[in-house]
């Protein structure tokens, strides 16, 4: 389970540990949560949150540390052995996004499950999926995305010949040119928060899910 573009990316590394590579769901509409971003006008461009960025402290600890990074959007601070034991992470990962939503909750409210299990997703998924990350970004909350990234297909730095499944955090959006940017625990090749397009993230999240 593993992991800039701006000189924002140099503001968020922290406390940037050890860096251990590797790693280690049908979509619910229903959504009780605001429909709309808040009430004032939002310039176009880029909408990034300020987080404390930390490297996954073992190669199994990516649901820990990208659940960290996402609480401390929030100002919610926990240190990955005990988000570790929270979750419930085992030398193989963290089983399920769900495991990680429960989490999240308990600590700051506001947090659903959302699986996609078609690969390719939907354009119901996909449409599901900006929206959730503008809904958060412009909230203040951070996204957990569970992805599967093969040969191909994969974010910057990755091994390029194997599968990689990983947890990392959507901490920004950029509706100009439809990127978002991740904090990826993994620290891949030293890729810690970088770019991705839209695209890219929505084909590597099925067959799993995402915290939002």
């Amino acid at each position: 389970m593993m992991h800039a573009r701006t000189p924002f990316a140099a503001a968020v590394l922290a406390a940037a540990l050890v860096a251990a590579p590797l790693a280690l769901a049908p979509v619910s509409t229903a959504d009780p949560r605001p429909t709309a971003a808040p009430a004032q006008v939002r310039p176009a461009g880029e909408h990034v949150l300020q987080v404390d960025y930390q490297v996954q402290q073992t190669g199994y600890w990516c649901g820990p540390a990208a659940t960290r990074i996402a609480l401390s959007a929030r100002g919610v601070y926990r240190s990955q052995a005990d988000l570790a034991a929270e979750l419930g992470t085992h030398t193989g990962g963290t089983d399920w996004i769900g495991q990680v939503t429960r989490v999240l909750g308990g600590y700051v409210g506001w947090y659903e499950t959302k699986e996609m299990p078609n690969d390719p997703p939907t354009q119901a998924q996909k449409d599901l999926l900006w929206r959730d990350i503008v809904l958060d970004i412009d909230n203040g909350y951070a996204i957990v995305a569970n992805i599967v990234a093969p040969p191909g297909n994969q974010p910057p730095g990755y091994p390029p010949g194997q599968t990689i499944y990983h947890y990392f955090t959507v901490i920004g959006y950029d509706d100009v040119n439809r990127t978002v940017l991740i904090a990826d625990p993994a620290s891949f090749s030293g890729n810690q928060i970088y770019w991705l397009t839209f695209d890219q993230l929505a084909s590597l999240i099925p067959p799993k899910g995402y915290s939002a």
